[in-house]
């Protein structure tokens, strides 16, 4: 019967860049053969990374929500709104649909990512091995779901590009949607300097037996 065996018992690793998949020298750091990209069996400091993005985010996330996210200026008078006042206004005014749209992508959605951020740090810093293949769909949900996370910028920045060519009103962007903005910015960078494969590591306690086949070989 052959023995199942990952890439890094066998000493290869593929090319973030190009694909390629190459055999490591013997300390697990190499040149791709073909693009000429660095090789590691995994992402160097690829927790400790990812933790202090994540935290950063935790930091940036009470003031993305407690400061203004949008100042109207108006003759009437100035009116500073931040997240929450936005979807509590839009859900007295009827339109609980784009209410609960705001509320969920622009609050829970950067809330639930750390959660899950969190939950994929600790456990693997731990090095658990409880319900990997879950572990990593979560983790892949989290990386599609990052891209979506903008929608009030949208709104501020098509609002702002629309009314500031009226006279008798404007619309800026307030330091919220600064501190909002770097959130889902460094989820997303928290996201990506995360090595998913560190959740099998754990796993993978077969000893290390010749390597067959012929992959290329990585430059020093």
């Amino acid at each position: 019967m052959t023995e199942w065996r990952t890439a890094r018992q066998r000493g290869l690793a593929s090319c973030h860049a190009c694909g390629l998949l190459s055999r490591l020298p013997a300390d697990g750091h190499g040149h791709c053969p073909r693009c000429d990209a660095m090789l590691h069996v995994r992402k160097p400091a690829s927790l400790a990374r990812a933790w202090a993005l994540l935290l950063a985010a935790m930091i940036l996330y009470i003031p993305a929500n407690a400061l203004p996210i949008m100042i109207t200026g108006s003759i009437v008078g100035v009116q500073a709104d931040t997240i929450l006042s936005g979807v509590v206004y839009l859900w007295i005014s009827g339109s609980w649909p784009l209410a609960l749209l705001v509320f969920f992508a622009s609050i829970m959605v950067p809330l639930l990512k750390m959660i899950a951020l969190t939950l994929l740090l600790i456990t693997t810093q731990r090095r658990s091995t409880w319900l990997p293949q879950q572990r990593l769909k979560l983790y892949r949900l989290v990386e599609f779901v990052g891209r979506w996370s903008m929608l009030d910028i949208y709104v501020v920045a098509i609002l702002a590009a629309l009314v500031q060519i009226q006279s008798l009103a404007s619309i800026n962007p307030g330091p919220g949607a600064v501190a909002f903005a770097a959130v889902v910015v460094l989820t997303m960078l928290s996201a990506l300097s995360f090595d998913p494969r560190l959740i099998w590591d754990p796993l993978d306690d077969q000893p290390d037996v010749d390597r067959p086949g012929e992959p290329h070989v990585a430059k020093s």
